[in-house]
């Protein structure tokens, strides 16, 4: 599943960097978290839990089969 979700983040990354931000993968676990760290603009930005939310785990659960949340790490 990990190969898949970097797939798909790499695929909205574009996105994402279009408005000066980023996320890189950290990890996906047995259980379907997938953990990610938000860089640039989207680091602090007082949106970016709408965008992990209602952006980044939604197309993920769509694209990804067993994906059932998405969570940022520092």
């Amino acid at each position: 599943m990990k190969e898949s979700v970097s797939k798909a983040i790499e695929r909205i990354r574009p996105n994402l960097q279009a408005d000066g931000g980023d996320v890189t993968l950290v990890d996906v676990t047995e259980d379907g978290i997938v953990k990610v760290k938000l860089l640039g603009a989207c680091h602090g930005c007082p949106m970016s839990q709408m965008t992990l939310k209602m952006g980044i785990q939604k197309y993920l659960q769509r694209e990804v089969p067993g994906v059932k949340e998405v969570v940022s790490v520092t």
